[in-house]
């Protein structure tokens, strides 16, 4: 027994966003017997934002209460990868993940610096510096399968990440023989990237993610 009352939720939200995320919210309201810790991830600030203070800032929270689950959203999925391969072996899901999108991050940036973007935390558009979209493109967190059994969900229609370059990498995830046996691939047939429609769903793999082993029932590296 680790003497605490529920299972421990580390999630870890998108860019330009915020803990109070919409996702967030609602998935406190559906996890209501869990606990969501969910770090502010605009590290140092969001002015400049910097990949490598993310995942450290993500990988003491780990320390501090060990999780049963890391969950990461968007840009937080490459940050959920890049803490588990510090060691943290809980099982991961996966949120519209950029695998194998380190260039996207810098093909469509327009010129100067810094860049305008939207943030949905300040309803309004806010600068973040160009290097932070330059360090972003020499990630390779998703090169290789994570060790642990991951569970990656996206929506078929999703807008900001390219889905069949998320399907390509996981080919290759499997090609390896390296990803762990119950890790699984869901594509939502009417996702956008947000899914903010599917927050039962997803709230459901988390459940089933903390798990001690995957159900007799879901098929192995599987998608649907």
């Amino acid at each position: 027994m680790n003497g605490r009352a529920s299972k421990h939720v580390l999630y870890f939200h998108g860019f330009a966003s915020s803990p109070h995320s919409q996702k967030v919210t609602r998935l406190r309201e559906l996890l209501g017997d869990f606990e969501l810790d969910t770090p502010d991830l605009n590290v140092p600030s969001f002015e400049q934002l910097d990949f490598a203070a993310m995942v450290a800032l993500g990988g003491a929270q780990a320390r501090a209460t060990p999780p049963d689950v890391i969950v990461g959203s968007s840009l937080g999925s490459m940050v959920a990868l890049g803490v588990a391969r510090r060691g943290f072996g809980a099982p991961l899901v996966l949120i519209a993940p950029p695998l194998g999108m380190s260039q996207h991050w810098i093909s469509r940036l327009p010129p100067g610096d810094p860049i305008s973007v939207f943030n949905y935390a300040r309803n309004g558009d806010a600068p973040v510096h160009r290097a932070f979209f330059e360090g972003m493109a020499r990630v390779d967190v998703d090169r290789d399968p994570p060790a642990q059994r991951v569970t990656v969900i996206i929506g078929r229609h999703d807008e900001t990440v390219p889905v069949d370059g998320v399907r390509e990498q996981w080919a290759k995830w499997e090609g390896s023989g390296k990803l762990a046996p119950g890790s699984r691939f869901i594509e939502i047939p009417n996702g956008d990237h947000g899914l903010v429609g599917f927050v039962d769903l997803i709230a459901g793999e988390i459940r089933a993610a903390t798990a001690p082993t995957p159900s007799a029932a879901r098929s192995p590296a599987g998608s649907r």
